[in-house]
Order: structure tokens, then C-alpha cells, then sequence
């Protein structure tokens, strides 16, 4: 990583914090610059304008994704339209997919959760800010991996059935972060809670599939 890229990721990183503490409000290019520990002018110097650090929040939230994507040996990149041919998925296959979704899950509601409120202060920013959809649809990538991994499994319609599971995974996601999950899920972090993140993962993938 160059000197540049390094510096505008620990500008990214210290707004990502910022976003998940106080949301949009909290982020101004002085508190990046207080919180990354940089001299004052330091974001505006490399970020210049609100939009710009928002789509650098944005990039860094995706490489990470990507990262911990990777390190379960889940895609990481948008598979070619039409997909590619490859080995289907059995029933063993579909496990190993829906433990590693867990895992990713888990870690993004424990070291990753930071990172996951702010992904969610930045969508709720572009409800009333249309003009941010075009810099945080990152979320075509997973969608067209989602089809890809269920057309090999065998679903009968995995372009539907693949927005759906992301759907789902986002929704189960934010139910254990900020909704009742919070409270009635077992603790993140633990066995018991990847195990309970695995069966649900593993309950839809087997209804989309018939296996």
C-alpha cells in the first residue's frame, strides 16, 4: 500500500468509527482529522469534499468485507454473466457455504461490528441523499455471487432466490445487531451463536434448493 492509500485508509477507518458512534452528524473532516491523530487539514488535504470522504468510508468498508470474505473461502469477486461453469454444490458443499456465511456474520456483530453500524448510517444517509445509491451499490457484487453459488446448487430461479438470500443474510444481520436478535440471540462470538446464525443460513439455503 502506498503512503497515500495508507494515510486515506486511517482517514477511512477513523470515520468509520465516527460513523458508528454518532452517525452522519458525527462526521466532519475535523473530527476525522482529530480522530485519525493527523494534523488539522489533513482529511480535507486528501478527501476534499463530505462526498469524497463518504465514498472513501464506502471503498474501505468493501475491501475489508472482501477480506473477511476471502479468509472463509467465500467469493469475493462478481461472477461472469452467464456463470461459469463449475462443480455443483451438494449438500456438503451447502454446509460449508452456510458455516462460513456464519462465521463472516459473527465477526461482523464482534471485532467487525463497528464497521457493520457504519455500512447502516451510510444507507439510511442516502434515503434522504439519492445521489449516494450510485457509491454504495457495492451490493450488486454480492447479489451476483449469491446467484452464481445458488445457480450451482441447483436453485430453480437463482437470480430471484440469490437477492433474496442477501436480503436475508443483511436482514438476519441487523436483527442481531440493533433489533430483538440483540437481546434473545446467544452472545456473538461464541459457538452457540455461530451455530444459531449456521442452522438459519443453512434452513434457507435448503429451502431455495430442495436439499
Amino acid at each position: 500500500m502506498s503512503g497515500r492509500a495508507a494515510r486515506v485508509a486511517r482517514l477511512a477507518d477513523a470515520a468509520v468509527e465516527l460513523l458508528a458512534e454518532g452517525g452522519m452528524r458525527a462526521l466532519t473532516h475535523r473530527a476525522v482529522d482529530a480522530r485519525a491523530a493527523m494534523p488539522p487539514g489533513t482529511t480535507s488535504a486528501y478527501l476534499r469534499t463530505r462526498q469524497a470522504l463518504i465514498e472513501a468510508v464506502v471503498q474501505r468498508l468493501a475491501d475489508l468485507d472482501r477480506a473477511d470474505l476471502a479468509a472463509h473461502e467465500l467469493p469475493t469477486e462478481a461472477a461472469p454473466e452467464p456463470p461459469r461453469a463449475a462443480p455443483a454444490l451438494g449438500p456438503e458443499g451447502l454446509d460449508r457455504l452456510a458455516a462460513g456465511v456464519a462465521e463472516v456474520l459473527d465477526r461482523w456483530l464482534t471485532t467487525g461490528r463497528t464497521r457493520s453500524l457504519a455500512r447502516y448510517a451510510c444507507l439510511l444517509e442516502a434515503v434522504h441523499r439519492p445521489e449516494l445509491r450510485r457509491i454504495l451499490d457495492h451490493g450488486t457484487a454480492l447479489r451476483v455471487q449469491a446467484r452464481d453459488l445458488l445457480a450451482r446448487a441447483g436453485a430453480p430461479d437463482p437470480r430471484r432466490q440469490g437477492d433474496q438470500f442477501v436480503a436475508f443474510v443483511d436482514g438476519l444481520l441487523f436483527d442481531r445487531l440493533v433489533g430483538a436478535g440483540a437481546l434473545s440471540a446467544p452472545p456473538p462470538g461464541t459457538p452457540a451463536s455461530r451455530e444459531d446464525l449456521r442452522a438459519g443460513v443453512r434452513t434457507l439455503l435448503r429451502a431455495f434448493t430442495g436439499t
